[in-house]
């Protein structure tokens, strides 16, 4: 459910991947049977490679990493969480088309 453009996040390695990132990062909190989740999966890989090099894409699987979700409070999925410096500055909870995700992603950088 990854491509090369997007990494695995995961309790273990979420502080690296993501909170001590250098660029912003996008992630997609998503599970398996959540059919909004595999919706939005085609738009989330195509940012990831239409903004490779200035956005860092990380798919974290809820049921997988129930400690990143529970730190971030994560209810309902999809829910996109940017963040920039370590910190979240946006959140983006359900299936979103890929211009308002854009849209936000070009806000933030």
């Amino acid at each position: 459910m990854s491509s090369e453009h997007e990494i695995i996040g995961t309790d273990d390695n979420f502080t690296d991947e993501v909170e001590q990132s250098d660029i912003p990062v996008m992630v997609d909190f998503w599970a398996t049977w959540c059919g909004p989740c595999l919706a939005i999966a085609p738009a989330v890989e195509e940012l990831a490679k239409d903004y490779q090099g200035k956005l860092k894409v990380v798919k974290v699987n809820v049921d997988e990493n129930p400690g990143v979700a529970g730190k971030y409070g994560i209810r309902g999925i999809p829910t996109l969480l940017f963040f920039k410096g370590g910190e979240v500055v946006r959140q983006v909870v359900g299936a979103q088309p890929k211009k308002r995700l854009q849209k936000t992603i070009d806000d933030i950088l």
